[in-house]
């Protein structure tokens, strides 16, 4: 696991600078605090922070084939190094370690740009091929693992694992304002922009080539999207397959040559692949989770339960925001505007793990593959909420259900019941990005000052739109998959798990997101996935072959801390300070007034605006911290 920049100069050819190379890689320390390498050949320089995880001795990088014609930096793990090194053996290659690295090197060789297709793991590389003199910078299937690039004026192209390294270059650090206008409905910046004009998230399954005539880019894969009725109907019961699946890939993310352990949330997922990898360790696996002193949102006595049954080494701490340190410093990891507040925790967790184990193994990709959120029904509900004469839906049920009092309870009914009511007459497309949005369009005409929103901005629904296009004759919850791992998945949950645990110096690994066992569920049918109204049908019934009735009935909750309470008492202080009229002038496009109400609607206890609150509060520090 590392942090990795480069950069080729394919305007000038200029000799690149060492003093730049080692700016823009020692801004990403944490991401590698072990060890650092460099390499530069005329125009080009690669470089990179390591985590050592595989082979501790051997696995140093930049790394080279034989003839050092092929040079390589590597974020990331390739599950499957140790098959594909004995195939390249026989193929004639020569492996001088033990790492998976070198294996891409000579995948390379053998395959070329197709080397990628033959990778199970999670990943971000750059492979210098001084023969061909270009550039491959690739991804792996999920977006896991991130990578960022730009150019500069002069024709000189960039890429790293974090922002705040390519802002050590000439970039144009000018803001990218439709982004910071889609980020305020979504929590992020969607991928491919970035909060910067002149950077660039390389997405998910793409390669990128950079050569003397210039960049293209491809991709490699895609998430299977049967169309409705072509899905496999082979048999009737998938439990076995899916299990084995499950077990093989959480197999394969075990490998380790430093102590591992998993982040338990009590809920299916973490419960799940906790459970395997307890079965498959000699020793006790040392098993993280957290808790909160609200009932609602905590689940610490639950994951203590399951800890107690599959007989792990459990360590467990009650939070605070405070464990977590100041809070702009946090955000500050993101490099971006980032608004998703289990960072929180997912930070808190993380270090706490970090001063135990290197590694851990966690349940993240379970809803978006095995369609785990109660979205993933709410278009059938909608069906039958819809068959109510329309003249009693909107002037008896949905005054009843928006006059209801806000509750400041994690995921409150009245919380359900107004989005869904609100969003319940919407087409089947843009009901599913209602769910999602924390200001919509004529939100943000309040939000924003006159002057910021006289640019002229395309509206948000654009991006789930670009995404069901894509899927459109697949039946909607195949639809609704695809999008969430596009969208939610991507650019928030990875994004804030990459972010949070590298900030450790900690190693989270997903074996949900196996793309094996990714594509296999896909073209499982529908009514198999998702029973009536209850989700995760198909992995509930599978794991009755593994978890006993009393862990395997897990609720979702995740690391979701109590904000609506936090920013009324611990947080009071500091978000009033970055509320303050005269912080909120200063940021140029956010209305004061506005502001203002959303605040002291949430402090009086009127509302529950601490999503809307958090979403201003990372944007206005961003800004601070990258003003223009």
């Amino acid at each position: 696991m590392c942090g990795i920049c480069g950069t080729f100069s394919i305007g000038d050819l200029r000799p690149v600078s060492m003093g730049l190379l080692k700016d823009m890689n020692r801004t990403m320390v944490n991401r590698g605090p072990d060890d650092e390498g460099y390499y530069i050949d005329g125009p080009v320089g690669l470089a990179m922070r390591r985590l050592s995880i595989i082979d501790l001795e051997g696995g140093r990088q930049p790394l080279s084939n034989e003839d050092s014609s092929i040079w390589i930096v590597f974020n990331g793990e390739i599950y499957n190094y140790q098959e594909l090194r004995t195939d390249l053996v026989k193929r004639g290659h020569t492996f001088r370690t033990c790492s998976d690295t070198e294996a891409i090197v000579h995948l390379y060789e053998e395959y070329g740009h197709d080397c990628v297709t033959r990778l199970n793991g999670m990943f971000a590389f750059a492979i210098w091929d001084s023969r061909a003199r270009q550039i491959l910078v690739a991804r792996d299937r999920m977006g896991i693992k991130p990578l960022f690039y730009c150019y500069d004026p002069k024709g000189n192209f960039f890429f790293a694992s974090e922002i705040k390294a390519l802002l050590k270059t000439s970039v144009d650090r000018s803001p990218n304002f439709q982004a910071i206008y889609d980020y305020t409905s979504l929590m992020y910046t969607p991928t491919p922009e970035t909060a910067f004009s002149a950077i660039k998230k390389l997405e998910p399954a793409k390669i990128l080539i950079c050569s003397l005539r210039g960049i293209t880019q491809r991709s490699y894969w895609d998430i299977p999207a049967p169309i409705a009725g072509e899905e496999d109907y082979s048999k009737t019961s998938f439990d076995e397959e899916i299990i084995d699946l499950i077990e093989t890939a959480v197999r394969r993310q075990m490998i380790s040559d430093v102590p591992i352990g998993a982040l338990l949330s009590a809920g299916l997922d973490s419960t799940t692949i906790s459970a395997i990898m307890a079965r498959k360790l000699k020793a006790p696996l040392k098993t993280f989770t957290i808790g909160f002193p609200h009932e609602s949102y905590d689940e610490s006595s639950e994951a203590r339960l399951v800890a107690q049954e599959i007989g792990t080494e459990h360590v467990e701490k009650i939070v605070d925001p405070s464990m977590a340190g100041p809070i702009e410093d946090l955000l500050a990891f993101f490099d971006e505007p980032f608004a998703d507040y289990s960072a929180i925790p997912t930070f808190i967790v993380s270090k706490m793990a970090a001063e135990r184990v290197r590694v851990v193994l966690t349940g993240d990709g379970g809803d978006e593959v095995f369609a785990g959120y109660p979205t993933h029904f709410a278009f059938k509900v909608s069906r039958i909420f819809r068959l109510i004469p329309s003249w009693i839906r909107k002037n008896i049920v949905n005054r009843i259900i928006l006059s209801l009092p806000s509750s400041f309870e994690r995921i409150s009914f009245d919380y359900k019941a107004k989005r869904f009511v609100t969003g319940a007459d919407l087409p089947f497309e843009m009901a599913h990005y209602w769910w999602k949005v924390i200001f919509n369009e004529d939100d943000k005409r309040r939000l924003f000052t006159k002057d910021f929103l006289d640019q002229g901005f395309d509206d948000t629904f654009r991006i789930f739109d670009a995404h069901f296009s894509r899927v459109r004759k697949s039946h909607p919850l195949n639809q609704l998959l695809y999008v969430d791992a596009k969208t939610f998945l991507l650019d928030d949950n990875l994004t804030k798990v990459d972010r949070m645990t590298m900030a450790n110096s900690l190693e989270a690994r997903v074996p949900f997101l196996d793309h094996e066992l990714v594509e296999r569920v896909s073209v499982i049918p529908p009514g198999i996935k998702s029973k009536g109204f209850q989700t995760k049908s198909l992995l509930r019934s599978a794991v009755k072959l593994l978890l006993p009735p009393s862990i395997r009935k897990g609720k979702k909750r995740g690391f979701t801390p109590p904000l609506p309470f936090w920013i009324r008492n611990e947080l009071r202080t500091f978000v009033c300070e970055v509320f303050s009229e005269e912080r909120l002038i200063r940021s140029r496009i956010i209305d004061p007034k506005y502001c203002k109400t959303l605040l002291d609607e949430h402090l009086s206890g009127a509302k529950d605006n601490n999503r809307q609150i958090w979403t201003v509060l990372s944007l206005v520090l961003w800004l601070e911290r990258h003003p223009f």
